[in-house]
């Protein structure tokens, strides 16, 4: 399979704008265009994560098994945004669901591959943290915004 157009694709995304030439090139030979329905779950809380997907159309909710209550949706994520966070940190397993509201285009990115060239590149391996660790750390934020809204901020 070709992955030759994918670079406009990914280079357009927040991720991944501004990459360096010989980085792109690096982080395309990891990439695979992908669809899914609305209603498909692109991953499931306990497989393994090993992939990553960038987010070109659609919209995805994170959500949780909730014994009793069924799932409950956390976070939402819309184009151009960043699907799937645990595929960078050990044991590499997804720590929720995410599942298509609507139909979805991504490019998914096989964590394998990506980590393994991010830790034969250390500057690649560099420049790819300094792009997902804002990520984490909004996302983060996000969850403590949640929790104060269900259970009040401290008197």
């Amino acid at each position: 399979m070709t992955r030759v157009g994918l670079e406009p694709i990914i280079r357009a995304h927040p991720l991944f704008a501004g990459l360096d030439e010989a980085f792109c090139q690096l982080v395309c030979g990891c990439a695979t265009n992908v669809r899914f329905r609305a209603g498909d779950y692109l991953f499931h809380e306990g497989e393994a994560a090993d992939r990553l997907f960038l987010l070109r159309q659609g919209r995805v909710a994170l959500e949780t098994p909730t014994p009793g209550q069924g799932a409950i949706v956390f976070r939402t994520l819309d184009a151009g945004e960043l699907v799937g966070l645990s595929w960078l940190v050990p044991p590499y397993r997804w720590a929720y669901d995410a599942r298509a509201l609507e139909p979805i285009r991504a490019i998914a990115m096989d964590a394998v591959c990506l980590r393994r060239k991010c830790e034969q590149d250390h500057d690649l391996g560099f420049e790819v943290m300094k792009r997902v660790v804002p990520i984490l750390i909004e996302r983060l934020h996000g969850t403590q915004r949640q929790m104060l809204d269900v259970y009040g901020s401290p008197s």
